[in-house]
């Protein structure tokens, strides 16, 4: 098996957690090291403030009891929740909504921006359907770890308080939904519990496996992301999970651990690319391909990339030696040598193919992808 092939051999993880799990775009699985995986959580023994949350059995019942007073005995009427009295407006348009259920412990209890908290989560369809419970889904403010719905309500929230969030499918799920359970364009009503709020942790005190796991998450929020097209937001994901490598004054690796954060860097930062490459930063790009082929000169996607970028600027003779390098390294690559077919060919000033559609080789639909075409880095 090549390089690439052993990369894209470790197997994309799935976990019931309410912001992450999403079907797979076929392409994106291909173009990424593994894929969202947010089923865990990070314990950090720091300071922190919580609430002791109600038996599971009585705060479910709770949690009907309030369906059923708001909707009647049948469901199926978000429409008219979305213009009832009584919600508060979490966001300008009304498409997500808040209704108190229990006060907190006041204004200065509510949580700020980058601090770690702690909520209980149940959430229905319009049907009725449970489709999120999560008695303690644990998650840092303003970074991307849970959809908007969450992300904006919760920080509206008082420590202890409990409310409904009403979201349509804007803050939610969006046009994809969430196989299987989440249909596209749907609308969410969530009983949320703010149950702990704490600072978000002090990377410098984290030793190096502590960094890699909370960066692991990152990444996979950012693959997230990705196979949702949220190239923007993935893009944040990704260089979060670099920060956290990156910590300066952090404990320092073993030779082991070092080995391994470079290993983690090289999946970000080639990640990192990918999503730059669907927004067209291509100065950006080649800053990372040059960040990886630093780590790791022998990187067969960083080089390719680069080489790819270099020979649509025009710069072929630079193009050509790195791609030839990458050959070297990976003999059977067929988007390989159409790049050196390609840059050869208009070295002679024969006409050339039309160009793939994408930025490169390794964003086509899985349908028209090589077997290596269309592999991209990252767990």
């Amino acid at each position: 098996m090549s390089q690439v092939g052993k990369e894209e051999a470790e197997e994309s993880q799935r976990a019931n957690q309410p912001a992450s799990a999403e079907p797979a775009a076929s392409h994106a699985a291909q173009e990424l090291e593994g894929s969202p995986c947010l089923g865990r959580v990070v314990k950090f023994l720091l300071p922190h403030t919580t609430v002791e949350a109600p038996l599971p059995q009585e705060e479910e019942q709770q949690f009907y009891q309030g369906l059923e007073r708001l909707l009647g005995p049948k469901q199926g009427r978000f429409g008219e929740l979305f213009a009832a009295a009584g919600w508060a407006d979490v966001t300008e348009d009304r498409f997500l909504r808040k209704l108190l259920v229990r006060e907190g412990q006041g204004e200065p209890s509510r949580p700020q921006p980058g601090q770690e908290v702690t909520v209980k989560l149940l959430g229905v369809l319009e049907d009725g359907s449970l489709v999120e419970k999560d008695p303690k889904l644990t998650f840092i403010l303003e970074q991307g770890d849970v959809i908007q719905a969450l992300e904006l309500g919760v920080q509206s929230m008082q420590l202890g308080e409990v409310s409904f969030l009403l979201t349509s499918f804007l803050y939610a799920y969006g046009h994809l939904g969430r196989d299987p359970d989440i249909p596209s364009d749907a609308s969410l009503l969530y009983e949320v519990t703010l149950l702990q709020i704490r600072d978000s942790p002090d990377l410098g005190l984290l030793p190096p496996s502590a960094r890699i796991g909370l960066s692991k998450q990152k990444r996979e929020r950012g693959n997230f992301h990705f196979e949702r097209e949220e190239y923007q937001r993935a893009m944040r994901s990704y260089q979060l999970a670099l920060g956290i490598l990156d910590s300066p004054g952090a404990v320092p690796p073993s030779p082991e651990e070092e080995e391994e954060l470079q290993e983690h860097q090289v999946k970000c930062l080639n990640n990192c690319a990918a999503a730059q490459l669907r927004l067209q930063l291509f100065e950006e790009v080649l800053a990372s391909c040059n960040a990886v082929l630093h780590i790791d000169p022998d990187n067969v996607k960083a080089l390719y990339r680069k080489g790819k970028l270099l020979s649509e600027r025009g710069e072929d003779q630079e193009a050509m030696n790195i791609l030839k390098r990458a050959l070297q390294l990976e003999p059977t690559t067929k988007a390989i040598h159409a790049e050196l077919s390609k840059l050869a060919k208009r070295q002679k000033g024969q006409p050339e193919r039309p160009a793939p559609t994408g930025v490169d080789g390794l964003v086509q639909p899985a349908a028209r992808q090589s077997a290596w075409a269309g592999q991209h880095h990252c767990p």
